[in-house]
């Protein structure tokens, strides 16, 4: 069963712009700009007035109704990013040896995991901020305003620390992320 016409709209907020053309969307803010390219999705991308986005979808089955909602949240999350970002909170969690985790240059090094000597690496990637929390003890903060570099890499320090070959109801340690979102107002 096709569905003739889905459309959703997307309020443009102040102090944002935003640039559509030909399924390219850039969104412009006060932290900087965001470009993302919907070109393997066929469906219209129009700017309405000064202060809305429409997303149209004709004649569509219902994977391809899915896609309108998902374009829409993308969109949303790139106007989030450039108006406020977002921030990734990741705690150390470890029962004997403490996890000792540093910036270099733009590579977080991951020490002492599980009191092994190897040293991991994980590239920040390009737009993510890295913070060590000065009031918390062994928390770190990644800050970017595009949220699929700052999760990957979140995702990717994490995978770093999986434990392998032993049983992992017992060994529990890694760096987990606790806390996620938009920066605060």
């Amino acid at each position: 069963m096709k569905t003739v016409l889905a459309s959703r709209t997307i309020d443009i907020p102040e102090g944002v712009t935003v640039e559509v053309k030909s399924r390219c969307v850039k969104v412009t803010g006060p932290r900087g700009s965001l470009d993302r390219d919907f070109k393997h999705i066929n469906m219209d991308l129009r700017k309405v007035g000064e202060k809305s986005l429409r997303v149209d979808l004709w004649f569509a089955n219902r994977k391809q109704l899915a896609c309108v909602r998902t374009v829409c949240s993308h969109i949303d999350n790139m106007i989030v990013g450039v108006t406020r970002g977002f921030q990734y909170k990741m705690r150390f969690v470890y029962s004997h040896f403490p996890i000792n985790v540093s910036l270099n240059g733009n590579e977080v090094e991951i020490r002492n995991f599980l009191g092994e000597k190897r040293v991991r690496k994980v590239k920040l990637l390009d737009g993510v901020k890295y913070e060590r929390s000065a009031d918390v003890k062994d928390e770190i903060a990644l800050i970017g305003n595009d949220i699929a570099l700052v999760s990957l890499t979140a995702a990717q320090i994490q995978q770093q620390t999986n434990v392998r070959n032993k049983d992992i109801r017992k060994f529990l340690d890694g760096i987990y992320v606790s806390e996620k979102g938009a920066l605060p107002e």
